[in-house]
């Protein structure tokens, strides 16, 4: 079936429009009109001044501050430990936002929720592990506690007042889904003997459902409680983790790796089995006709892998196929037991090979990708673009912008053409691309994630300067420049990009500020400067008559 623009605006549209251009005939968004309408809409003043819009970015920085470009300002909605209720406070590291109205009538009452990705054992529960020559033989229960609880999400009601985004406190919304927590496996089968499991972590990006759901997806979970690693033989053998959570609590590493999906009603949760099991960065899902969903989602490793899963019933995440992409034939390949000879010869089930899916990708020829981070479809050509975000090992130090067009425009297509949208380095002025975002008028919003460790060093990543956010205006003036809009505080990154219904206001994490702190005397960065002096993990809402001018430009082209 060819792109539907309708189609797909219309369900991300109603859930928050958040990544999603609204065009002119949605009335959700509610600000646009007609485009027959247009002098009723605008007026020729506007349209003028939108022709003479100049962007100004600003030039890299490392200046320890959240810099904004002129027209934007922002304000701090939520940072962490800060309480949402009597027995829940916000988790440590956020990392992707989205934000669901509370009802279609107003865009300024809602849910936000937020990934809690990691914790930086330094400030969250005081171990340090540079003061031991064995640290793991001075860890405490106590301390793994306080990091579990810092993990996974947060739902908080937040709603507009006089310009400015506010917890409502102790409302019956606000929850913690944290590494603690029971979570369902969405799966006939149990894993490793269970089929609930304990906890989320490793909570990077996300995505959301056409049925209103969140989607928070385990990152590099082997962080937390290792990983499982076969021979040729097929042996396994358990390779411990960086953070050694499994001495306290061995929980098997296949519990950990899935897309979960979150009730933002009850805060009940599952994982998704069927989508297959690696880092996930994100989970971003398109509405077939039928009501079957695709899921996107990519392995954000070296030399990893881009998936997506086809659901053979309507609303399902569970039913269905999971592909992996050969980028170099334009090919989808079947992670399919019952159908693939060459998995058969190496797993014993489905099961097995949806928990081992690295592995299977391989076995069926995958292309090896410069980590595969964030997905999003343009909402204006329909194509598929892929943050492929770097690969030192392979010389690729600045990453770039995979553009994937499915055949005919149909996602559930089992064949693609896969091309360079955009990449990274000197010349177009950014370097290592993560989370994507497209507002109202499809303009192409991203972040940067170079390392804390080579930030602002000798090196290749040293005139890039801190972290970004950036835009690609897609109409006007600056049409396909890189611009940077926003500059980080030290060591940060930001991420999370998510447009409010609408489209006036831009959600942002501001991730891990001061991460190379080894003092907390002496913090690397102090934002976002609040009395205590120490760097702390927040969600910013960016607004600005800049945002909205961006969110409009796409009149031009109706004028």
């Amino acid at each position: 079936m060819p792109y539907n623009r309708r189609k797909f605006i219309s369900f991300l549209g109603k859930a928050s429009m958040g990544t999603a251009i609204l065009p002119p005939f949605i009335s959700s968004c509610g600000n646009l009109a007609d485009p027959t309408e247009k002098t009723m809409e605008t007026g020729q003043g506007v349209l003028d001044r939108l022709k003479q819009l100049k962007l100004e970015g600003l030039a890299p920085s490392n200046k320890d501050d959240l810099l904004m470009a002129k027209g934007l300002d922002y304000h701090v909605i939520v940072r962490w430990g800060e309480a949402l209720g009597p027995n829940a406070s916000f988790g440590y590291n956020n990392d992707f936002t989205c934000f669901l109205p509370l009802s279609d009538d107003d865009p300024t009452d809602g849910l936000l929720w937020v990934n809690h990705e990691y914790v930086n054992p330094l400030f969250v529960s005081g171990f340090d592990p540079t003061k031991y020559e064995n640290p793991d033989e001075h860890r405490t229960k106590e301390q793994v506690d306080k990091e579990m609880y810092n993990v996974g999400g947060s739902i908080v009601r937040i709603k507009q007042t006089n310009g400015k985004w506010n917890i409502v406190k102790n409302d019956a919304h606000n929850r913690r889904i944290t590494g603690k927590t029971p979570i369902a496996l969405n799966w006939d089968h149990p894993i490793k003997g269970a089929k609930t499991v304990i906890g989320t972590n490793s909570n990077c990006s996300g995505g959301i459902t056409p049925w209103n759901t969140f989607l928070t997806c385990e990152e590099n979970y082997d962080s937390f409680f290792g990983e499982t690693v076969y021979d040729l033989d097929n042996q396994a053998q358990h390779r411990p983790s960086e953070e050694g959570w499994e001495r306290f609590y061995p929980y098997p590493p296949e519990h950990y790796g899935w897309v979960v999906e979150v009730d933002p009603k009850d805060g009940s949760a599952q994982k998704h089995v069927a989508i297959g099991r690696y880092a996930h960065e994100c989970c971003t899902l398109y509405e077939l006709p039928d009501k079957r969903v695709v899921a996107y989602s990519g392995d954000d490793k070296n030399n990893e892998h881009l998936y997506k899963f086809v659901s053979s019933e309507p609303g399902s995440l569970k039913e269905g196929i999971l592909y992996v992409a050969d980028t170099v034939n334009g090919q989808w390949l079947a992670l399919d037991w019952e159908s693939q000879t060459a998995l058969q010869e190496r797993f014993k089930d489905q099961t097995e090979v949806l928990v081992r899916c690295r592995e299977a990708a391989k076995i069926l020829g995958a292309t090896a990708l410069n980590r595969p981070e964030d997905i999003e479809i343009d909402p204006i050509s329909g194509s598929v673009f892929v943050s492929l975000t770097n690969n030192t090992d392979r010389n690729d130090f600045h990453g770039s912008i995979l553009k994937v067009e499915e055949t005919n425009g149909q996602y559930d297509s089992l064949t693609f053409k896969a091309s360079t949208f955009m990449a990274g380095g000197e010349e177009n002025g950014f370097s290592c691309p993560d989370n994507l975002a497209f507002d109202m008028a499809g303009n192409l919003w991203f972040t940067s994630d170079i390392s804390g460790s080579k930030m602002n060093k000798d090196g290749p990543y040293l005139p890039f300067k801190n972290n970004s956010l950036f835009v690609i205006p897609r109409h006007g003036k600056d049409q396909g420049k890189v611009i940077r809009l926003v500059s980080a505080p030290n060591d940060a990154e930001l991420t999370g990009p998510w447009f409010s219904p609408d489209g006036k206001t831009l959600f942002l994490s501001v991730q891990h500020p001061g991460e190379q702190t080894t003092d907390l005397k002496n913090p690397t960065s102090k934002w976002p400067f609040d009395e205590d002096g120490l760097p702390k993990p927040a969600v910013v809402a960016i607004t600005g008559d800049l945002i909205e001018k961006l969110n409009k430009l796409h009149l031009l082209e109706r004028a």
